[in-house]
C-alpha cells in the first residue's frame, strides 16, 4: 500500500520539483547577488521626493520664493496700512461724497492686492506640483529597474501598508541621487 501511495505521489512531486527548478532559479540567482526578494515591495513616494537631492532642491527653491513672497506681502500690507490710516484721518475733514470714492478706490486696491498675492501663491504651488510630477516621470524607469532587481512584480505606496519588510525607499533614493543628482542639469538640458 505504501508503495502504491508513493507511486501516486510521484507525479505531483515530480511536477513540484520541475516547477521549483524552473521558477525558483531566478529567485536563487537574485538572492546570490545579495538583493532581498519579495513579490511586493513598498515605497514612500513622499519620502522619495522630499529626501532625494532633486526634491530637496525643489523644496529649497519653493521655500526661498515663499519667503520673498511673504516679504513682498508684508511690505504691501505696511503701505496699505499707512494709506488706510491717512484715509481714516481724512474721513473727519472731507464731506461724505468726496470721501466715499476714496474709500471705494482703497477697497479695490486692497482686493486687488489679495487676489494678486493669492495668484502668486497658487502659481508657486503649481510649480511645486509640476516639479513633483516631472520627478516621478524621470524616476519611473529607475523604480522599474529596482522592482526587477528585488524580484518584485508590484510596488505599493508605503502609507497603504501596515507592515512591510520590503521597503525600498532608501535604495530608490540612493539610486535616483546617483542617476540624476538634484535634477538641475536636466532642467538646463530642457531649456528651463
Amino acid at each position: 500500500m505504501l508503495n502504491k501511495l508513493l507511486m501516486i505521489a510521484r507525479g505531483p512531486m515530480r511536477a513540484l520539483c520541475v516547477f521549483s527548478v524552473l521558477f525558483g532559479a531566478p529567485v536563487a540567482n537574485a538572492q546570490q547577488l545579495g538583493v532581498p526578494q519579495a513579490s511586493v515591495v513598498t515605497l514612500s513616494s513622499e519620502k522619495l521626493f522630499s529626501d532625494s537631492a532633486f526634491g530637496q532642491r525643489v523644496l529649497r527653491e519653493v521655500e526661498t520664493e515663499s519667503a520673498l513672497l511673504a516679504e513682498e506681502n508684508e511690505r504691501i500690507v505696511a503701505e496699505l496700512s499707512q494709506e488706510e490710516k491717512e484715509l481714516t484721518e481724512q474721513r473727519t475733514s472731507l464731506p461724505t461724497e468726496e470721501f466715499r470714492p476714496l474709500a471705494e478706490a482703497f477697497d479695490v486696491k486692497v482686493q486687488s492686492h489679495r487676489e494678486g498675492q493669492r495668484a502668486k501663491l497658487d502659481a508657486l504651488a503649481q510649480r511645486s506640483e509640476k516639479a513633483q510630477q516631472t520627478f516621478f516621470e524621470i524616476v519611473r524607469p529607475i523604480l522599474v529597474d529596482l522592482l526587477r532587481e528585488f524580484g518584485a512584480s508590484v510596488m505599493i505606496e508605503r502609507s497603504n501598508v501596515v507592515v512591510s519588510t520590503a521597503d525600498i525607499t532608501e535604495a530608490a533614493i540612493a539610486r535616483i541621487d546617483a542617476a540624476i543628482g538634484d535634477g538641475s542639469a536636466l532642467q538646463e538640458d530642457n531649456g528651463e
